[in-house]
């Protein structure tokens, strides 16, 4: 946490409830120098189009949770160089990578990042403008998806934008290979959730916007981008 601006920090609960995150924490440690390659060749394309639908403009204050390798963190920055970009993964050597990646990219951007559990991030209310996560929820339980999402809501100020990237469900070859795959190597794999993401979005008060399906060779991609709707609630029961 060493990075971070600690001017936005709130004091968090320090026990969570122990779930898979441990050993997915080390999986990804071990696989961090190679994971770039990866995600080059099956989520850029999603990157570019949740970018593109996030409404991130420079100046602003933006939050990625999960970073992984580091690619979209890159982008984040170099399209915010006036602004605050933090990242957070839960990987050590992942943030580290990312922050690296970042600071070649575009050196005199304001860019921080974390080792951090995000299913309690440390952050106040409203900190953030604008939140990314990519491809991480399949990697949690139903319950730590919904943990997760409030907390994502709750750092995002109102009219914010949360744009999130999940692994399609519309190719059936690759759901069975990913099945298999996430039988045998359930940290690194986790398991396929986006037919049930939009409605756990919902839940939190959220409101989707934008809904695009994306395709990357086999591997299928779906984006989502949520407005915090408390702005639009209060503007409401103003206008009666």
């Amino acid at each position: 946490m060493s990075n971070l601006n600690y001017s936005l920090l709130l004091p968090r609960e320090d026990r969570m409830p122990r779930t898979i995150a441990a050993r997915t924490r080390r999986v990804y440690d071990l696989v961090s120098s190679v994971y770039p390659v990866s995600t080059f060749f099956f989520h850029s394309k999603a990157h570019d189009c949740a970018l593109k639908h996030s409404g991130i403009r420079n100046g602003m204050r933006v939050l990625e949770v999960a970073t992984g390798s580091g690619e979209m963190f890159r982008r984040l920055v170099k399209a915010n160089p006036d602004g605050q970009t933090f990242g957070l993964d839960l990987s050590p050597n992942m943030a580290a990578h990312t922050l690296r990646v970042a600071r070649k990219a575009c050196p005199q951007a304001e860019a921080h990042t974390g080792a951090v559990d995000v299913r309690s991030l440390p952050f106040r209310s409203s900190s953030f403008d604008a939140v990314m996560c990519c491809y991480l929820l399949e990697l949690l339980s139903q319950d730590d998806i919904r943990r997760t999402l409030r907390e994502i809501r709750r750092v995002l100020r109102p009219g914010g934008k949360f744009s999130l990237v999940v692994i399609g469900q519309n190719v059936k070859m690759f759901n069975h290979l990913y099945t298999v795959g996430g039988s045998l190597v359930p940290a690194f794999w986790g398991r396929q959730v986006e037919s049930s993401v939009p409605e756990l979005i919902r839940e939190t008060g959220m409101r989707v916007v934008t809904d695009r399906f994306v395709r990357q060779g086999f591997y299928p991609s779906r984006v989502l981008v949520a407005e915090n709707a408390a702005a639009h609630r209060r503007t409401a029961r103003n206008g009666r």
